[in-house]
């Protein structure tokens, strides 16, 4: 005899260690006494970890990781900006996501013509344009933010998710970009003080070869580059390198939790752990 269907869904709410899961018993009085002191257990560790969150540690894990990267990225000489949540169907158009890609029917759309961003990279082809054209030297940014899909309801997505990407202009020689873009993917890691990691070369739909970030077979980063594709129906002519950060997904990682949704945005859940317990 196993834990039921009713139990098992409570200690897993409460973080329990998946092998102890597959337990069995003798009987139910058995089973049902073995359930009652795990969920003591859990659930006073639980509130530990919230009385902790609240009186000394301050930020969650998620919230530890941007900050780790913004620090990093600000400390190279990056500057952080911060655009527009809502973007136009022309913007997907530019990144080839038209009527026709399947990333189409992943936008949250507003009207006809608006959507929440799916991502935050065709609002960083704009800024860093015209700061090229304004200024006529290298351009360093960054933005961290919310984006928007309808993604598939399962361990590793969410409506809403935290991106960070950074990415640079005219800063790299053209020929060395898939190089320097390892070399700033090995030094976010280190950052993050993540040493188990695996960096995986991907054909994408919308940036063609990209330099990802694995831990654990998850995808928590990817980068591209250029002189790309897409560049020209940007205005955009200069080698450029950047990565986006999935940021509930590397917390999720590094804090060896199996689902994302506790380390996003949430009423139900804190640092990865209940509230209402």
């Amino acid at each position: 005899m196993q834990y039921s269907n009713t139990q098992r869904e409570r200690l897993v709410q409460l973080n329990i260690d998946a092998s102890l899961l597959e337990a069995t018993f003798e009987d139910a009085e058995a089973r049902d006494a073995s359930f009652r002191s795990l969920e003591k257990e859990l659930a006073k560790k639980a509130k530990t970890h919230l009385r902790s969150l609240l009186s000394s540690d301050a930020v969650t894990g998620s919230q530890a990781v941007g900050n780790t990267l913004c620090s990093w990225l600000q400390q190279k000489g990056f500057t952080r900006v911060d655009t527009p949540t809502i973007i136009s169907d022309k913007m997907l158009d530019k990144m080839s996501i038209d009527d026709k890609h399947h990333l189409r029917e992943q936008v949250f759309w507003i009207d006809r013509h608006k959507c929440l961003r799916p991502m935050l990279a065709p609002n960083l082809y704009i800024v860093m344009r015209e700061l090229k054209k304004t200024l006529n030297t290298p351009v360093k940014i960054f933005e961290m933010g919310s984006c928007f899909r309808k993604e598939s309801q399962g361990a590793r997505h969410m409506n809403e998710f935290t991106m960070l990407n950074f990415v640079e202009l005219a800063t790299v020689k053209d020929g060395e970009q898939k190089e320097y873009l390892e070399k700033m993917a090995r030094e976010a890691m280190a950052a993050l003080k993540i040493d188990d990691y695996e960096l995986i070369i991907e054909e994408s739909t919308v940036y063609g070869t990209t330099v990802d970030i694995e831990i654990d077979g998850i995808e928590v980063a990817s980068g591209a580059y250029g002189p790309h594709e897409l560049d020209s129906a940007w205005a955009v002519f200069d080698t450029w390198v950047g990565i986006g950060f999935g940021i509930e997904r590397l917390a999720m990682a590094m804090n060896g939790g199996k689902t994302i949704k506790r380390f996003g945005r949430s009423t139900n859940y804190l640092d990865g752990v209940p509230i209402s317990l």
